[in-house]
C-alpha cells in the first residue's frame, strides 16, 4: 500500500534535499527520539543555528520524517511500496536507501510505540442471551408478549465486567439494522480513507 503524502508534507521533507545526507541521517535519529520519547526545542534551536535556517524549518523537517516513519509503521508498508512513496519527494539513492534501512530496523519498535499510546477501550468477551414470552395475564388471556435479555461480559484492562440488559425483539431488530448499516458504511471508499488517517 502505497502512502499517498500531502502537498503540506512534501513541502516539510524537501528541506531535506538542500542539506548533506549527513545532516539528514541526524535529523533521523531525532525524529527516532522524537516518537520515543516526545518533542525537544532545544535540539531545533542549535540544530538551526548550525545550519544556519530558521529552527521552525528544521522542526518542520524533523516531524515530518516522524509522520512518515509513524504512517509507514502503521500500514506496514512493504519495501517497494515505502521506496515509491518517497520517490516524489526527490531524494538520492543513498538517502532512500538509508530512508528505507530506518524505517525496517525501527518498524516493530514504532508500532509497539503506537499500540501503547492507543486508548483501551472495553471490547466483547461473551454474550448470554434467554427468550422470555409471557402468553397470558390476569386481565388477558390471549397475549404473546415475547421480552430478550442480554447478558453483556466485556473486558477492559484484563478486567471483567458484565451488563445485564432488556429489549423486546422489534427494538432488537432496529438495533441490529443499525449496526448492519454502519458495518456497510464502513466500506465506503469515505470510510476507508477517514479510517486510514486514525490508525
Amino acid at each position: 500500500m502505497l502512502l499517498v503524502l500531502s502537498e503540506e508534507h512534501k513541502v516539510h521533507l524537501g528541506f531535506l534535499t538542500q542539506v548533506d545526507v549527513e545532516v539528514v541521517k541526524e535529523f533521523c535519529k531525532i525524529s527516532l527520539e522524537f516518537i520515543r520519547r516526545g518533542t525537544n526545542p532545544k535540539l531545533y534551536q542549535s540544530a538551526g543555528q548550525k545550519l544556519e535556517v530558521d529552527p521552525q524549518t528544521v522542526q518542520h523537517g524533523v516531524e515530518g520524517l516522524m509522520y512518515l516513519i509513524t504512517e509507514c509503521s502503521k500500514l506496514m508498508v512493504s519495501e517497494i511500496d515505502f521506496l515509491d512513496s518517497i520517490m516524489v519527494l526527490g531524494f538520492s539513492e543513498e538517502l532512500n536507501q538509508h530512508l528505507l534501512k530506518l524505517y525496517q530496523e525501527n518498524c516493530h519498535e514504532v508500532r509497539a510505540i503506537l499500540s501503547q499510546m492507543t486508548m483501551d477501550l472495553p471490547h466483547y468477551h461473551n454474550l448470554e442471551w434467554r427468550l422470555d414470552v409471557q402468553l397470558a395475564s390476569r386481565s388477558l388471556q390471549q397475549q404473546a408478549d415475547p421480552s430478550l435479555t442480554l447478558r453483556l461480559h466485556t473486558k477492559d484492562n484484563g478486567v471483567m465486567r458484565q451488563q445485564n440488559l432488556q429489549t423486546d425483539p422489534a427494538n432488537l431488530q432496529h438495533i441490529t439494522k443499525s449496526l448492519e448499516t454502519a458495518l456497510s458504511e464502513l466500506s465506503s471508499q469515505y470510510c476507508r480513507r477517514i479510517m486510514r488517517n486514525i490508525k
